[in-house]
């Protein structure tokens, strides 16, 4: 059995992001951005500290709750140890438990809280996760004054921040109704330019076995959204998909295609980083649920579960994809 029945809902949500990240197609949908990348910090990693810090502020802000009123706080990033997400939380006074699920972080932080209130533990839980352009090029390829070439089917990091804050299933209008925390698939992907491609597996596997033991189809929900194949990925997603007799292509979509312009951004294949499904999830999907225009989704948000270490060694790119239902 992998299906968990889950009965917690958003009370808000919050996220700030970067200039290139305001520039696509989500521009008026974020609640805030800063012009420099730099969230008024010295260095890239302060900065997705600062960033991340900024978008819980903003979620609490919206519900009227403060740190205080926080049991737990489920966190996490690209940095090697999550540092961004520890010291972006320092003196916040908050129960923290640091998660590291690559990509597909948000959807993990997400699960764990729902768990905690669905079963009591805790009365209202938040789930954070961020990612910075800058700070993550430096840590996995090369800074970006190096000026490197990007292969076609690199993403591109994007530089963001989504929190939420969950609680009871009367607490919020959208629920969270099910899960299924994704296993560790490694599709024999090599190459670190080439996200997608890693991920597409993983995801698949997660999203098969959800509509098998659900007895559901992919027509049966408004949306099927992952985070964060991209272009290249999403392909490679819907051809395995079809090979295991599920059509995804009328209600499929992507965070790492909506939150880039693919025509006038110059971002390949399009967007990931923990940022990237966190930002596009709290600035556009739940406000889209929450006007009535979505009322059935599935989120996956995807992770390549590498390090800087296991690249250099040549070592394949294993990832998982863990889903989520939501339902107004």
């Amino acid at each position: 059995m992998g299906i968990i029945n889950l009965n917690s809902s958003f009370i808000a949500y919050g996220n700030a992001v970067g200039e290139k990240e305001h520039e696509g197609p989500l521009s008026d949908r974020f609640d805030m951005h800063d012009k420099t990348d730099r969230f008024g910090q010295k260095t890239w990693e302060e900065a997705e500290g600062e960033m991340l810090r900024l978008s819980l502020n903003i979620a609490l802000n919206k519900c009227g709750l403060t740190f205080e009123d926080i049991d737990a706080l489920f966190a996490g990033d690209l940095l090697n140890q999550c540092t961004s997400s520890a010291y972006g939380f320092l003196g916040c006074n908050i129960p923290y438990f640091g998660i590291y699920g690559a990509c597909s972080t948000s959807a993990e932080g997400i699960m764990l809280a729902s768990v905690m209130t669905t079963n009591n533990v805790y009365n209202i839980c938040a789930a954070a996760t961020s990612s910075h352009n800058c700070a993550a090029e430096r840590q996995y390829r090369t800074p970006i004054e190096y000026g490197g070439q990007r292969s076609p089917t690199a993403q591109w990091t994007v530089t963001g921040a989504g929190s939420f804050i969950i609680g009871g299933s009367g607490e919020g209008k959208v629920k969270i109704a099910l899960g299924m925390p994704g296993r560790v698939i490694d599709g024999g992907v090599r190459d670190a330019s080439n996200m997608g491609a890693a991920m597409a597996p993983a995801v698949a596997d997660t999203c098969v076995r959800f509509f098998r033991e659900s007895n559901t189809n992919p027509a049966d929900y408004d949306l099927v959204l992952t985070g964060d194949l991209g272009h290249e990925g999403g392909k490679i997603f819907r051809e395995l998909m079809k090979m295991d007799g599920y059509c995804v292509d009328g209600v499929y979509n992507d965070c790492g295609m909506i939150i880039f312009d693919k025509n006038t951004q110059d971002t390949h294949a399009g967007g990931s980083g923990c940022g990237c499904a966190a930002s596009v999830l709290s600035a556009y999907i739940l406000p889209e649920m929450e006007k009535g225009r979505l009322k059935n989704i599935l989120f996956v948000a995807s992770g390549a579960m590498m390090s800087p270490d296991s690249l250099k060694q040549g070592r394949s790119i294993p990832a998982i994809g863990h889903l989520l239902n939501f339902k107004v």
